[in-house]
């Protein structure tokens, strides 16, 4: 690079000594104008040695500059304070102070699991099969309150499990009783527990839930901790047995005698229990057609199979002359494949059992009101016999009696 730069300083002396025609050798003279001529030729030559030295610097930094490009880069304020700034400039500055803009970078979001383990001991609600609430019972008048439930936890319910009262009225039950069985997940049992009304009127609710083998109380709810109940309704006039005044078939109902075609069962039945059949009695029942019924109803339901029925005799009255039996019979809302024959029996003074009417019900939508006169019983002491047979099937058989009684 040296060798370069000497080189080209030889060419550009040579190439202005060619250019000047300066003549370095001036003769002495003692003529004033020829030493006039060499003075201006001497001032000349060294303004022209100027030029070549100013120029031999500037191609010399050219030549630097060709070596190591040195780039001037205006800062946002220098931009601003210049008035003129040259192309070049007005690139380096935009070139400069434009941000490059980031490559877009894929974040990774880590996975999570986001599924709940279930409890240990976790239990739903399925049904009551017994007892639905709102129940009206008579003062002190005992019951069996069945529940039917799920196992929904992740461990199985052994006979170490018990069911418990935990707050409300008692009922005069226990505070525990054994499930007695094995409820692995999944699956569902009834639960049942024997009570008694209380002998006071008005309504009442019991709360309960389970135990676990290690005393661990657990129930229903998203924690695993909400009560199911039961809930009574208990009336002070109701169920009082008196052979000379008229007869209420509601509020005495379990004073009857009921039983199906296999033998005795119990009063009150479980709910819908449609294989041994069932009484149960309801304030509000919803008629077929969806009719919205107040008035106290027996639901009666045959046992399955043929010849299958329920009946219950009840206590002997005196009739007098000028009474009647009145009820309105037919089958229960949602209950479409319903077809049963509904019977009123009777035995007058211990005879023999005989009929006063009978009448068949399907879930058409209509039913039947029955009003008999028992002016031909007058002054004998009579036992009436309620009665619902299949028809070789059990199967939507909830019939029910809206207000039988003897009316007078």
């Amino acid at each position: 690079m040296k060798n370069k730069r000497i080189s080209l300083i030889s060419f550009v002396f040579m190439m202005i000594m060619l250019a000047s025609g300066c003549d370095f050798s001036i003769a002495p003279t003692d003529n004033m104008e020829l030493v006039q001529t060499a003075a201006a030729q001497t001032v000349e030559v060294r303004l022209t040695q100027s030029v070549f030295e100013t120029l031999v610097a500037q191609l010399t930094g050219v030549i630097e500059d060709t070596e190591v490009p040195a780039t001037e880069t205006i800062q946002p304020q220098e931009a601003a304070e210049t008035q003129t700034p040259t192309a070049t400039q007005t690139l380096v500055s935009t070139i400069t102070n434009t941000p490059v803009p980031a490559s877009p970078t894929a974040t990774k979001v880590p996975a999570t699991n986001t599924s709940t383990p279930v409890p240990c001991d976790w239990a739903g609600f399925v049904k009551d099969v017994t007892v639905p609430d709102g129940t009206e019972f008579d003062l002190s008048e005992s019951f069996v309150k069945t529940w039917r439930l799920k196992n929904i936890g992740s461990c199985t319910w052994t006979s170490d499990y018990d069911l418990v009262f935990v707050s409300g009225n008692a009922m005069n039950g226990p505070a525990a009783v054994s499930i007695g069985t094995t409820v692995r997940p999944g699956e569902t049992v009834d639960l049942s527990v024997k009570l008694k009304a209380p002998d006071e009127e008005g309504e009442y609710t019991g709360y309960w839930k389970l135990r676990n083998a290690n005393n661990a109380i657990f129930g229903l709810g998203a924690n695993a901790s909400k009560s199911f109940w039961v809930q009574i309704e208990v009336d002070d006039d109701s169920g009082v047995w008196d052979p000379d005044n008229p007869l209420d078939f509601v509020s005495t109902y379990c004073e009857a005698s009921w039983r199906n075609s296999d033998g005795p069962i119990s009063c009150p039945g479980a709910v819908d229990n449609f294989e041994n059949g069932s009484v149960t009695r309801s304030s509000s029942p919803k008629l077929e057609g969806g009719y919205q019924e107040d008035e106290p109803t027996l639901i009666t339901i045959p046992d399955s199979g043929g010849g299958g029925f329920i009946s219950g005799r009840y206590p002997a009255i005196k009739i007098k002359d000028g009474d009647h039996f009145t009820a309105l019979v037919g089958c229960l809302n949602d209950s479409p494949k319903c077809d049963v024959d509904f019977v009123l029996n009777y035995r007058a003074d211990g005879g023999s059992v005989q009929n006063l009417g009978g009448w068949t019900e399907e879930y058409d939508g209509d039913y039947t009101r029955i009003d008999i006169d028992l002016s031909s019983l007058s002054g004998k002491k009579v036992e009436f016999i309620l009665r619902v047979d299949n028809n070789d099937s059990s199967k939507d058989d909830r019939a029910f009696w809206v207000a039988p009684k003897i009316r007078r």
